[in-house]
């Protein structure tokens, strides 16, 4: 087996020149690129033309004495409203302004910066009956990294995020409040920093920017994005805990898994096989026990599920960011359709099963951490202290982990079963999706600790029985930790080391490692 220096970070898996939105091919890799590794963003040529098209529908709407939702009339219960033409502009403005009414601490900037991305990838499909300049001023915030303020909560995810896309939008308008590359000031100073002109508002435009599921989809691109390297960095992490317990490799034959062919399966037991490959540690059934625990044994049956929820996952959400999700939606062939595409119900259950399937990998990683610190269970001194009594050793890195798990079965609860009536009972029932993505998104940060610390355990557990017995692709692991965190001695203050292994965790530098095996 050949092992190769890992990469610094997963940027390189996201290293392309441009990404160009066309309403149809956008990945979350792609929504990756963008929002945290500032990938340039472009317009593929095609869109202008549906753009135009759709957005001359609305101007010929204008001319008719046709009622259509969002253009001539009030919004949500005040739908029965007509809006008189020399009110037209004015009616876009004011839902951007009344509807910017979040609260709560602000998205970070690279969900910001795809909740951009992901709006005027939604406009380009030229169903909205907005003008191009709209799509190109979106897409110009996110290259002069312009990060409007969002507060996080305030969305029912039905009707769309109504309120984290209006602070979105009042950037555009030249209002509120931003970041430019990191620095905090207002909206109207940030743009002509960047020579972009502030909007003023058409027909339909202030609905358009709004009336649709980009927050939540945003959140779900990146925690999705950071999940599949958890689930990498899981089975890598499992790996250096089994060599640590002397564990049976058998368990992972690939025979046992084709009768049982679920693929993520078969792909987490293959993947923890060829990392144990050349180990001097694992054990032959009989040899020490005759079978492992299950935390050891069942590692690619509940890896592996996890796994294939990530696949659904990913499916859901770049079927929903290549979607047309604001209402009305402006059909070239002169048809307005007022319906729900807004309403967030498929990503909801997606961010919902996603904390669900990623709180299972932080559920059973604290438990090896167990199997590792208890000495009746891992015939290693206690909590791996080379002087316990006077150490205490990892035995309160367990209590953290312990509390991450236990916070996790609380966030993964289901935000979807719940629904709340707004706007006069007009809008009776609605996603959660917003809430639900926002959960997610913390429950993948809390398993990356969680598998800091059982990594950080392994390790010390392998100093015991010899780095020099682990296999060629868990000893490259082992030595990427080392070059970061010493083996305890003593006890030290171990914040600074779960810190930084769990920034080696969501760097990816532990999953690139396995990558790099051939």
């Amino acid at each position: 087996m050949n092992i190769k220096k890992p990469e610094p970070s997963l940027e390189r898996e996201t290293n392309v020149s441009i990404v160009l939105i066309d309403g149809a091919t956008l990945t979350c890799k792609d929504v990756a690129g963008v929002a945290r590794y500032h990938t340039p963003a472009g317009i593929a040529p095609e869109v202008r033309e549906k753009v135009d098209r759709s957005q001359a529908v609305v101007e010929s709407i204008l001319t008719q004495d046709r009622a259509i939702y969002g253009v001539n009339t009030g919004f949500g219960h005040l739908a029965c409203i007509r809006i008189s033409p020399d009110e037209l502009c004015r009616l876009q403005e004011n839902l951007i302004m009344s509807h910017a009414a979040g609260t709560g601490l602000p998205f970070p900037d690279e969900v910001v910066r795809a909740m951009i991305l992901l709006r005027a990838n939604a406009l380009a499909k030229g169903l909205s009956g907005v003008r191009y300049e709209i799509i190109e001023t979106l897409v110009a915030l996110v290259n002069h990294d312009i990060c409007p303020i969002i507060p996080q909560q305030g969305s029912l995810g039905a009707s769309g995020d109504l309120a984290p896309l209006a602070h979105l939008a009042l950037a555009l308008l030249g209002k509120g409040n931003v970041r430019m590359s990191g620095v905090h000031m207002e909206a109207d100073e940030a743009l002509q920093q960047a020579g972009i002109a502030p909007l003023s508002l058409g027909p339909k435009e202030g609905l358009g920017l709004i009336n649709g599921t980009q927050a939540m989809t945003a959140l779900g691109a990146i925690a999705l994005y950071d999940a599949v390297n958890m689930a990498v960095t899981a089975d890598a992490v499992a790996c250096l805990s089994i060599e640590a317990l002397r564990g049976i490799p058998d368990a992972f034959r690939a025979c046992l898994h084709e009768a049982r062919p679920h693929p993520g399966q078969i792909e987490c037991a293959e993947l923890v096989s060829k990392l144990l490959n050349g180990s001097q540690l694992v054990s032959a059934p009989g040899e020490i026990r005759v079978q492992d625990a299950y935390s050891l044994r069942c590692i690619p049956q509940v890896h592996g599920a996890t796994r294939d929820v990530l696949g659904y996952v990913k499916k859901v959400l770049e079927t929903e960011m290549n979607s047309a999700s604001d209402n009305p939606l402006v059909f070239p062939d002169g048809n307005v359709i007022s319906a729900g595409n807004f309403h967030g119900q498929p990503v909801a259950f997606a961010m919902d099963f996603l904390a669900i399937a990623v709180a299972e990998l932080g559920n059973i990683s604290e438990r090896r951490i167990e199997r590792l610190l208890n000495p009746a269970l891992s015939q290693l001194p206690a909590f791996l202290a080379k002087h316990s009594g006077i150490n205490s050793g990892f035995m309160i890195p367990q209590y953290t982990a312990a509390s991450l798990v236990s916070e996790n079965k609380i966030l993964a609860t289901p935000a979807s079963i719940d629904s709340i009536p707004v706007s006069a009972s007009q809008e009776d029932h609605v996603s959660m999706g917003t809430t639900a993505a926002r959960k997610a998104r913390t429950v993948v940060d809390n398993v990356a600790h969680v598998l800091a610390i059982e990594l950080m355990c392994a390790c010390q557990a392998v100093d015991f029985r010899g780095p020099e017995k682990l296999a060629p692709a868990t000893r490259a692991i082992y030595d990427l930790v080392r070059e970061t965190v010493v083996p305890l001695e003593d006890d030290r203050w171990l914040y600074p080391d779960i810190e930084a292994i769990t920034e080696l965790v969501v760097k990816g530098r532990i999953a690139q490692a396995v990558e790099v095996v051939e």
